[in-house]
């Protein structure tokens, strides 16, 4: 079992590049690192990392060494789950980021209903708008709405989001109420930036048929999901949002919503995780499990990814 530790430990360094972060999430201290690298570099013969003051990478011969020691775990993984996914047999830390949008409470809700049933898993839930370098921050999967960037991570299509433009009954009042595309050009607007270049995101619409984007001027900025609510709900301008975000703004009032027959194509949602050739199986496990979930949430904000598609099923 120490090698099989030993080589947890170095997957571990390799993935997340530092000896330290390393440590953190095995929540170990970092002389343990150390030591069971040192151990496991000596029984081999090789040298597994090139080690600066300023950054850990892997040598020629860690390369290798770390493309077998993936597989090895990944089947010891498969081996240890192989008969039952309903009880303590499913163990580990499994990692997960949402995006705002998602982390309603109806959905965390059932997401406790999945963590009371695996009780053997760490759940371990992050909530961003931000691009995740999964390998970089060791996280196993993250949820996303909208187009996939090209990337060495794998895509799960799973659903779409309904998307709504919307605005404050104050700032109707003030500004009218947009009855076309054209009129957004009298309107402000607020911008959600994205990305680790934080590029505004383009209002989108269909109209006759056809896909186009529209803009107005900007009254504010902001990178983070409940914030942009926020801000529209205070009245800074119009924003086009994921229904399930503003679900209750809508029924209480607090959101208007415009333009309806304008409405764009629904934005993809996406599960990402790292692209190799074994997945472990709690992401396999959290991956069936979320499409099931999302299958029984409301079409009217949300659309499974079968139905989204046109597929029978």
């Amino acid at each position: 079992m120490e090698l099989l530790q030993a080589m947890k430990v170095f997957s571990a360094v390799a993935k997340l590049g530092s000896f330290t972060n390393a440590a953190e999430v095995l929540q170990v201290g970092r002389p343990h690192v150390t030591r069971y690298v040192q151990d496991l570099e000596a029984a081999l013969g090789v040298r597994l990392f090139q080690r600066t003051t300023r950054s850990v990478k892997l040598t020629a011969e860690g390369e290798q060494f770390y493309a077998r020691t993936e597989e090895i775990l990944a089947g010891i993984d498969d081996a240890t789950t192989m008969f039952s996914q309903s009880s303590e047999a499913m163990r580990g830390r499994l990692r997960v980021d949402l995006p705002a949008a998602l982390s309603q409470q109806k959905f965390l809700d059932r997401l406790h209903a999945f963590s009371h049933q695996y009780p053997g898993l760490d759940l371990v839930l992050g909530v961003t708008d931000r691009t995740v370098d999964l390998v970089a921050e060791g996280v196993d999967c993250v949820l996303r709405i909208g187009d996939l960037p090209d990337s060495s991570l794998v895509g799960r299509r799973v659903g779409a989001a309904v998307m709504v433009m919307c605005a404050s009954p104050s700032y109707l009042a003030e500004y009218g109420t947009p009855a076309s595309l054209s009129d957004l050009a009298a309107h402000k607007g607020i911008h959600f930036l994205s990305g680790h270049d934080n590029r505004p995101l383009a209002w989108r619409f269909l109209e006759d048929g056809q896909e186009q984007t529209a803009a107005c001027s900007v009254s504010i900025s902001v990178n983070e999901s409940n914030a942009y609510v926020r801000c529209g709900v205070a009245g800074f301008g119009l924003i086009q949002v994921p229904g399930i975000l503003v679900e209750r703004q809508l029924a209480e009032g607090a959101l208007v919503e415009v333009l309806a027959p304008c409405r764009p194509t629904p934005w993809p949602v996406s599960l990402l995780y790292p692209s190799r050739q074994y997945v472990s199986p709690r992401v396999r496990l959290f991956s069936q499990w979320l499409i099931d979930e999302l299958v029984s949430l409301d079409e009217t904000w949300f659309v499974p990814w079968h139905r989204a598609a046109g597929k029978p099923e």
